[in-house]
């Protein structure tokens, strides 16, 4: 199977993901205040950023060739690890803009939903970039889509739309 294959089918199956765990979400009732929520669900955000970040400091650490800040060679894990670091630093940042509101909009269940499978996510989208960068696609877009579909879905109901979950 070629590369764009393997893309589109991790593409469409994160796309399923972001479905699946808005949807559990909204079925969740928490009797917790969206700020403490939006705290619980960005925490996992932070212990795998903050992984990462280790990592980059061990390969720097242990390598006399790039210990002193050199850049790291192009493809090597290195690299890798530093690709996947800012990409996870991006969508934190989107997180930070979108998930507050849809804690509010959309509920607690939502946003803490969000939070935990978004670790899980970026820790696959790292392990399939290693392995194979196509493979990093699912791990993007579980992590990516769900953020999106739920800037969508809040956005959809302030301006009056009436699509809401049964729960």
């Amino acid at each position: 199977m070629g590369k764009r294959p393997v893309i589109l089918l991790g593409m469409a199956l994160g796309l399923l993901w972001g479905v699946g765990l808005l949807w559990a979400g909204a079925r969740v009732f928490l009797p917790v205040p969206p700020p403490m929520v939006l705290a619980m669900a960005l925490f996992p955000a932070g212990l795998v950023t903050c992984v990462m970040i280790g990592r980059l400091a061990q390969r720097r650490f242990f390598d006399d060739t790039i210990i002193d800040g050199a850049p790291f060679a192009p493809g090597s894990a290195a690299a890798i690890d530093q690709a996947v670091l800012r990409n996870t630093v991006e969508q934190v940042a989107l997180a930070l803009l979108v998930w507050p509101v849809a804690g509010y909009a959309l509920g607690p269940g939502v946003v803490l939903a969000l939070g935990l499978r978004f670790a899980i996510a970026r820790v696959l989208f790292w392990v399939g970039y290693h392995m194979a960068p196509p493979l990093r696609a699912f791990g993007f877009a579980a992590s990516f889509y769900p953020t999106v579909l739920a800037a969508f879905w809040v956005l959809w109901r302030l301006l009056g739309g009436t699509f809401a979950l049964p729960l």
